[in-house]
């Protein structure tokens, strides 16, 4: 591992301390800096905290917005609980694989987007929902879906785009 992911990982785990209760808030933040956990990481963690490496492997792999591969340089999370379902939801999961071109759980070859599935957002009020990075749209429809996507495509342009209502 290379020396600056070492310093990150101990100045992280100096804020928040090597409790086992800290275990998620460190992952967290780990992840927020670099989008994804490395192996490194994780084991370093487990030294660390004194656990042991499936405990820490374990837990960042059961949060949806903790990862620990490389994601794309868009994230869209579907909700997929039962009240965006009922809403619509399996037309909106069609489109986004139709449009992204790629199956949920997968990166688009160029990088630029990943496709995951997510249990609740918040938002069953404006279901079916989903997040592209830490925007949330809702509402979602899949012609909606494609006028969303369109906003990316111009990357800076679509910056203050209304989200649907669902903020």
């Amino acid at each position: 591992m290379n020396k600056q992911l070492r310093q990150q990982v101990d100045e992280v785990i100096s804020h928040y301390g090597t409790d086992r209760e800290a275990l998620v808030e460190i992952l967290r933040d780990l992840n927020q800096d670099a989008g994804f956990l490395t192996r490194e990481q994780l084991d370093l963690i487990a030294q660390r905290l004194d656990l042991p490496q499936s405990d820490v492997f374990s837990v960042a792999s059961f949060y949806s917005m903790i990862s620990v591969e490389p994601l794309g340089q868009h994230v869209i999370r579907l909700c997929e609980d039962a009240p965006c379902h009922a809403a619509g939801g399996r037309e909106v999961w069609e489109t986004l694989e139709k449009e992204i071109g790629v199956p949920f759980g997968a990166t688009t070859p160029d990088g630029k987007w990943s496709l995951l599935t997510t249990s609740c957002i918040g938002a069953c009020a404006v279901g079916p929902v989903m997040m592209i990075d830490d925007e949330i749209y809702g509402n979602l429809t899949p012609e909606k879906v494609r006028e969303i996507l369109a906003q990316y495509e111009g990357e800076d342009e679509g910056d203050d785009e209304d989200n649907g209502g669902a903020e």
